[in-house]
């Protein structure tokens, strides 16, 4: 074999790696909506969601709540999800993003304007146990990266119920409150895991109580899930679920 067929042969070789090499880089924020199927090219939150009803709901045979208000995205520029330490997400979830926003009940419908954005409340039962933020955010043709999502729903208990455990997964950072008081907070880079974290004991009131979350995403998938659990470890399923 002469030199000059030798030299050919090696730099094919280094093309042929270095084209491999590219080929196993992982997809950046900004190129990871190009891997969404072409079948869902067409925007729409079906089949993730239904619209919801004021039909009795309740949750799910394992306990897990799928009627909720969804505020659209807001813009939370992150490039990364590392930064969701403890104490930069006590600094992002209690910033007052618009009025009332840790005592609304929002209506379907109802506009709220964030900064230069205008955000639409959406009262949704997802087809899943879980809540696919991503997939109602690209449904909706608005901001599928660095948001942060607010959920809101109404839990009614037929009777007082104590030692109660609120049990959540989350992708990625989120918060959540029952009748105003922090009950959960999920920090780090994490992917929705079911009752990834579950809060200490609680108490639901008879009658009307307010479950309020907050999640927060850089880039990739975003969604949650959230049920109850009693003292024994078991998902309560004897309450309905609405959204006023």
């Amino acid at each position: 074999m002469n030199i000059k067929r030798k030299i050919l042969l090696l730099a094919m070789g280094f093309v042929i790696l270095g084209g491999s090499a590219l080929r196993g880089q992982s997809v950046t924020p900004e190129r990871q909506i190009q891997a969404i199927p072409k079948s869902d090219a067409k925007r729409s939150i079906a089949p993730y969601f239904n619209p919801a009803t004021t039909k009795k709901k309740i949750p799910d045979s394992d306990g897990f709540i799928q009627r909720w208000l969804l505020l659209e995205p807001i813009n939370k520029t992150n490039r990364g999800n590392t930064v969701f330490v403890d104490s930069y997400l006590r600094t992002a979830f209690a910033t007052e993003y618009f009025p009332n926003q840790f005592t609304v009940i929002p209506k379907h419908g109802d506009i709220v304007k964030v900064a230069d954005q205008e955000l639409k409340w959406h009262a949704l039962e997802s087809n899943n146990f879980n809540v696919k933020l991503f997939r109602f955010a690209y449904g909706l043709d608005k901001q599928i990266y660095g948001v942060l999502f607010w959920a809101v729903t109404v839990v009614n208990c037929p009777q007082e119920m104590k030692n109660v455990r609120m049990a959540v997964g989350s992708n990625s950072a989120s918060m959540w409150w029952l009748n105003g008081k922090e009950a959960v907070l999920l920090s780090g880079d994490r992917r929705m895991v079911m009752d990834d974290v579950v809060s200490n004991r609680l108490k639901l009131n008879k009658g009307k109580n307010i479950v309020r979350g907050a999640v927060i995403n850089g880039p990739g998938m975003s969604d949650f899930c959230v049920r109850f659990l009693d003292e024994n470890g078991k998902p309560i399923k004897g309450m309905t679920i609405s959204y006023e």
